[in-house]
């Protein structure tokens, strides 16, 4: 089943889909252009894959790393499907990365391997976009690279574990202006999901909402502001964001 969290006539509401329109919490049937997109969760902690397909790490001229490089996401860079990402006027160098976001149903704590599916709600699409300008290091990325407010779409759907036959068997694209920029699949992971639940949860606790973003592959490109990006996951969903410049937030 795909779930959704969106705003509709002041509230917000659980949504389904439903025929091609969204049925809300209260039975109400709408059309998908009518709400307002949430992310799908509230995001709890979010860890984020830096280098987890190789085919990235060497379009960045880096090495597979020999183990998961992970950093801390906070939630202010969450927006939903349809909304908008900021690009700050001074910046040079801005791209796309569209991931498969894994979403943690309980808690979990040094878990096998062979476990980990257990400990899954669901899967999503996230594109967390990257401020080159701001990189230290790729094995070090600093908190403006990652951490900036409206920066990472997500959504629009929570796709149900048990209806997700093969997470790592999963082709994901991108479009920038209806032109395929990006192009892969999940079976290239360099780390695969049960992996990094089993590693993550070795040294810590994980609990319900938490999300995984398992990295990207090679095609990221640099944006403008007016692109509108489309990030797809066979089976999961497509994401739409439009890019924004700071003449659109005057007040802050």
């Amino acid at each position: 089943m795909r779930k959704a969290r969106t705003a509709y006539g002041g509230a917000i509401h659980e949504a389904v889909e439903w025929e091609g329109k969204l049925k809300l919490d209260d039975g109400r049937i709408v059309d998908e252009h009518e709400v307002i997109w949430l992310t799908p969760i509230e995001p709890r902690t979010v860890f984020a894959l830096g280098l987890n397909y190789a085919d990235h790490a060497a379009e960045l001229a880096f090495s597979a790393p020999s183990e998961p490089l992970v950093f801390l996401k906070s939630p202010n860079t969450f927006v939903g499907h349809n909304a908008y990402t900021r690009r700050p006027v001074d910046v040079t160098y801005m791209h796309y990365e569209c991931e498969l976001a894994v979403i943690i149903g309980k808690t979990a704590r040094n878990v096998k391997t062979e476990d980990a599916y257990n400990y899954i709600k669901g899967y999503s699409v996230a594109n967390d976009y990257a401020i080159r300008d701001y990189l230290e290091n790729y094995y070090r990325p600093n908190l403006r690279v990652k951490n900036r407010d409206t920066g990472t779409p997500f959504g629009p759907w929570i796709v149900d574990a048990v209806d997700v036959a093969d997470p790592m068997n999963l082709k994901l694209t991108t479009h920038v202006n209806d032109k395929l920029v990006q192009e892969g699949t999940t079976a290239d992971m360099i780390f695969d999901i049960p992996t990094l639940i089993s590693y993550l949860s070795s040294f810590m606790t994980l609990s319900e909402n938490d999300v995984i973003l398992t990295g990207t592959p090679k095609g990221s490109v640099d944006t403008a502001v007016g692109d509108v990006v489309v990030t797809e996951i066979e089976g999961i969903g497509r994401l739409v964001n439009t890019i924004i410049g700071d003449e659109s937030f005057t007040n802050r």
